[in-house]
């Protein structure tokens, strides 16, 4: 696994969002990127992925890019790729990028499942900062978290913060990511409008889930060209 950052901001927050329920992490941080004005300064690759990259607006996209906003010295890791089998060792090179920057925090976005019939997503949160107790969730008293979010919250000596939102689906819900997106404003005062999210919900959707299709079609066709060793 390679972590390459072409730049160093000191002190960051560090925020990151894989591909997960609903692929809620996956939406968030690219509204984020978006909508914080990020640039690219850097990447993670991975040896075990494929070399598959989406390209979107006639630019390739990285599996696995870090942005930065200036503004608000947040360093934003965003995710298309599946990272299955690969969490312990993207959980350690999150880690050491935060280790590097000094970050002051690390903040995980998940979507986590439910079995809820309504259609009100109901919102969680798990880490030690009291100001968390003043928001809009609930404390995460039981559950399973799993995938780079649950590798995180085990590390000790960080300073993790994890919001979850509910979702009742499997595929992407952008609805759910306004949720969190509404959580994290409150909570770093970034001043984002998550309104627009919801309004476009679809147009998001859409665009996540064909990206993320796209990634598994080349993946599959890269495993279909693999020599086989029984002819």
């Amino acid at each position: 696994m390679q972590v390459t950052l072409d730049k160093k901001p000191k002190n960051p927050t560090i925020i990151e969002g894989f591909p997960g329920f609903g692929l809620v992490g996956t939406i968030a941080t690219e509204f984020l990127v978006k909508h914080l004005d990020a640039k690219e300064i850097g990447r993670i690759r991975v040896a075990e992925l494929p070399p598959v990259v989406a390209v979107h607006n006639g630019e390739p996209i990285e599996p696995i890019g870090i942005f930065y906003s200036q503004k608000f010295n947040i360093v934003i890791v965003y995710a298309l790729s599946s990272v299955q089998g690969l969490e312990w060792q993207l959980a350690e090179a999150i880690v050491g990028v935060a280790k590097t920057l000094k970050a002051k925090e690390i903040i995980s976005l998940e979507g986590v499942g439910s079995q809820a019939t309504t259609k009100d997503s109901r919102t969680f949160y798990m880490g030690s900062n009291k100001k968390l107790k003043k928001m809009d969730a609930q404390p995460l008293k039981e559950g399973i978290i799993m995938g780079v979010t649950g590798a995180l919250l085990l590390r000790k000596n960080m300073n993790v913060t994890s919001f979850f939102a509910e979702t009742h689906s499997a595929l992407p819900d952008s609805r759910a990511a306004a949720k969190i997106i509404k959580l994290l404003d409150a909570y770093l005062n970034l001043k984002v409008d998550y309104k627009p999210l919801l309004e476009k919900a679809k147009e998001f959707e859409d665009k996540v889930q064909g990206l993320v299709e796209k990634a598994k079609v080349a993946t599959k066709i890269q495993k279909k060209r693999e020599p086989s060793y029984f002819g």
